[in-house]
């Protein structure tokens, strides 16, 4: 009977570490650096369909953002200049939480004002919350393999970004 027993054991145990040979490592779903990006499917301010898993093979800032958050607006045009001479190399996304705005209008007359080029995503619907984003501006650096590698709270500066930028993948 022990023979039984420890042969079982024994089966068992091999199945258990032939299984952690060829499981996948996939990161979990989540908000902070070293977890995959959540993905989305949402519209820009120019209607277009947009997801965050278009842009893998990318390195992408996510940006979250307002009208009417004064530190947003001071960071905007950071973000475009950082935008435009890093376009080959990184792709900055603004997703708008239009949810919060008094209209898409207001939106779409910041944007025009300031002469923003990158994609504006809206956020009709509340996903912010799937970031936990409780502080605005809120930015997330992801790699190109789509894992979070820096959660930053707060307006951003062009420096900022580039030292975040050269640190990813």
């Amino acid at each position: 009977m022990k023979k039984i027993l420890a042969i079982i054991f024994l089966l068992g145990l091999s199945g258990y570490a032939i299984f952690q040979v060829f499981a996948e490592d996939n990161p979990p779903v989540g908000n902070t650096a070293g977890e995959m990006a959540r993905d989305f499917d949402l519209v820009t301010l120019d209607g277009e369909s947009v997801k965050l898993s278009d842009y893998r093979g990318k390195k992408v800032i996510l940006n979250f953002w307002a009208t009417w958050c004064g530190p947003c607006r001071a960071e905007m045009p950071e973000m475009q200049e950082f935008s435009e001479s890093n376009k080959e190399e990184v792709v900055v996304l603004a997703l708008n939480l239009t949810s919060q705005e008094s209209s898409i209008d207001t939106v779409r007359e910041y944007v025009e004002e300031g002469g923003y080029t990158f994609p504006i995503i809206l956020d009709e619907d509340g996903f912010f919350r799937n970031y936990e984003v409780m502080t605005m501006p809120t930015t997330f650096f992801i790699d190109s393999e789509g894992l979070i590698s820096y959660r930053h709270l707060g307006p951003m500066t062009y420096e900022l970004m580039e030292e975040q930028v050269k640190k990813m993948n």
